[in-house]
Formats: C-alpha cells, sequence, structure tokens
C-alpha cells in the first residue's frame, strides 16, 4: 500500500514537470519572440536563455551561441539592468514581453523588497541572475514565473549549467 501512495506521488510529481515545461500556443511564442526582438539590446537569435527552479527560488542564464565579445557585453548589461529593477520591484520589463497576467508575477511584484534577492553575475559568455528567498510564498511565486517563461520562451539547454546549482544548499 505504501509503495502505491509513492508511485502515485512519484506520477503525479512528474506529470507536473512535465506540463510545466510545455511550450506556449505557438501565436503567443510568437507574440512574445516579436516584442524580445524589441525590448533587448542584444541579438535574441544568437542567444541561449535557460530558466532553472532550485529549491530557494531559480536561476536566469543568457549566454551567446557563438564567441562574441559585443553579444556578451550587451547580455550582461542587459541582465544587470533587470536585476537592479527587480530589486526595486519593477517588472515592467517582465509585463511589457509577457503581459501583466503572468503566473507569479503580481506576487513577485508585492513582495517586500528585502524578501527575495536577485544577485546578478556575469559569465565569459553572457550573464546570469539567480533568484532565490526564504519565503515559500515567493519560492512559489519565482517557479510559478519562470515556468511561464520557459513555456513563452522555451528553455534551451546551456552546457554546464546545472551543475553549479544541483546542490541541496544552491
Amino acid at each position: 500500500m505504501k509503495h502505491a501512495a509513492l508511485i502515485s506521488m512519484g506520477l503525479l510529481f512528474f506529470a507536473a514537470s512535465a506540463f510545466a515545461e510545455e511550450n506556449a500556443a505557438p501565436q503567443r511564442r510568437e507574440d512574445v519572440e516579436q516584442r524580445r526582438q524589441e525590448l533587448v539590446p542584444y541579438n535574441p537569435a544568437q542567444a541561449l536563455e535557460t530558466f532553472s527552479k532550485t529549491v530557494h527560488g531559480g536561476v536566469l542564464h543568457v549566454v551567446t551561441k557563438s564567441d562574441n565579445p559585443e553579444q556578451v557585453k550587451l547580455i550582461q548589461g542587459h541582465l544587470k539592468e533587470m536585476a537592479e529593477e527587480f530589486r526595486k520591484g519593477d517588472f515592467s520589463s517582465t509585463m511589457r514581453m509577457h503581459g501583466p497576467e503572468m503566473p507569479g508575477l503580481q506576487q513577485l511584484k508585492t513582495a517586500p523588497t528585502d524578501d527575495i534577492r536577485y544577485e546578478y553575475k556575469p559569465l565569459t559568455n553572457g550573464a546570469q541572475i539567480h533568484f532565490s528567498t526564504e519565503y515559500p510564498q515567493y519560492v512559489q511565486a519565482l517557479h510559478e514565473w519562470l515556468d511561464a517563461q520557459a513555456k513563452d520562451h522555451g528553455n534551451a539547454p546551456v552546457p554546464e549549467h546545472m551543475k553549479h546549482h544541483s546542490g541541496m544548499s544552491e
């Protein structure tokens, strides 16, 4: 009996994970991609984006597909600016790209500024923002928001990026 319950819970977990990884409807993805091309300073066709959930939040990675120093500089500037906006509770760039009804967004916008950390880090081939909190309601909001990002943009595999986020302490 115990094994059946564990198996059922495992199937439910994997079904929920699979649902979260589904892509948005083709028209929505096209609309978001069009807005992305208008809103980001770097060439989106020459970049990979990955949205990863962690125990305490998640990570957004944006890296170049090729060795292009100008592209790296543009990605780094954009993500640094985004992290600064998020720290102030300003999610207007996300709203312009994805709309105001994006899952998790309302809760992130109303979080006290010290309750969620937005840590920018330049990478040799791009940049990342690490989102973390100790508050379960904001972890949930970050996970919903990251899932929505992955759905709208896709979730490109970025070589080597998960190895430093796989520990329980993340």
